[in-house]
């Protein structure tokens, strides 16, 4: 076979590949489609990994299913999406955590910037500075003020090392050139406590199960740790009022196989962005302390690119590790 057959037999090949990936993704779902949650259902992860499930069975046909394939702080269900076929048929509901494991574990069986597509980030989870009712601190100067004065003595909780609240606090730290002790708990619920008592100084919380106590009266919201005042609490500042440049936010998108077909990737973004511009998701999500995101692709690709190097940046500076 001389040279310019074979190499117009490639060119055959490559076509009918072309052909065959073009029809796979208009034939997209063929079958049932899985949708990966990392975590436990009831939390917030849970109900934004079924309403993935529910606008895009609506929106493409076929059967959509959410699988809480849970374990390990979430790799068991991450590692299991890296390892699926990259046909579309196995997503992951990918939380803030996704970003953050590869930072604080020595071995971790993913990579979080190749094994992965993005499709859409979907939500942003709010969160505030809190300080409890009889706190001398009533604004993030008076807190950052005080800190200096007594370095050392003062607190803040978080829901254990290596979480959100305990990375943003240690954000906070070195922005504001203070030193406050971490006092680690096994959960939100048991550092708000703790708070509210006065035996904890401050704590970095999602704005869902804090806000009901700081409506009682029990805590007091000083800060929200978004760049802009959130419109439902306009009188509430922000910590970057403070500190310019100050953010720290939680995220949840959905994510697919590196190596997936553009053309189904693009599919599922199309089918799920109209329905998350919409009032009505907006205001199911605000129910859950969630600002409702609705990206392209590549705007999600360049999100987790920068809060992964971000994150990782805080966790090597403070010496964080969880094994």
């Amino acid at each position: 076979m001389g040279a310019v057959t074979r190499i117009a037999l490639a060119c055959v090949a490559a076509a009918l590949i072309a052909a065959g990936g073009g029809r796979a993704a208009e034939d997209y779902p063929s079958r049932t489609v899985t949708i990966i949650v990392p975590f436990a259902p009831g939390g917030s992860t849970d109900v934004l990994g079924r309403y993935e499930a529910s606008v895009l069975q609506q929106k493409l046909g076929g059967t959509f299913i959410v699988e809480n394939r849970t374990g390990a702080g979430g790799i068991t269900g991450i590692v299991a999406a890296a390892r699926a076929a990259p046909d579309g048929y196995t997503l992951l509901h990918a939380p803030t955590a996704f970003g953050l494991i590869p930072h604080l574990q020595k071995f971790v069986p993913y990579d979080a910037l190749h094994d992965f597509a993005p499709v859409v980030l979907v939500g942003a989870t709010n969160f505030g500075l809190v300080v409890g009712p009889r706190s001398p601190a009533r604004s993030v100067a008076e807190l950052i003020a005080l800190a200096k004065q007594k370095p050392g003595e003062l607190t803040y909780a978080s829901a254990g090392v290596g979480t959100t609240q305990h990375l943003f606090a240690e954000l906070f730290k070195s922005t504001a050139g203070v030193d406050i002790r971490h006092i680690p708990y096994r959960g939100t619920a048991p550092g708000l406590v703790d708070v509210m008592s006065g035996d904890v100084t401050m704590m970095f919380t999602d704005l869902g199960p804090a806000l009901p106590m700081v409506r009682d009266g029990k805590l007091a919201l000083i800060a929200v740790t978004t760049l802009k005042r959130s419109p439902e609490m306009p009188d509430v500042p922000t910590v970057a009022e403070t500190l310019p440049g100050y953010e720290a936010v939680g995220w949840q998108g959905l994510l697919a196989r590196a190596g997936t077909p553009d053309d189904i990737l693009d599919r599922l973004n199309a089918a799920l962005v109209p329905d998350l511009r919409s009032a009505a998701t907006a205001e199911r999500f605000k129910a859950l302390g969630v600002d409702v995101r609705s990206t392209s692709r590549d705007e999600f690709r360049r999100w987790i690119e920068a809060e992964y190097d971000k994150w990782g940046k805080v966790i090597r500076a403070a010496g964080i590790a969880t094994n």
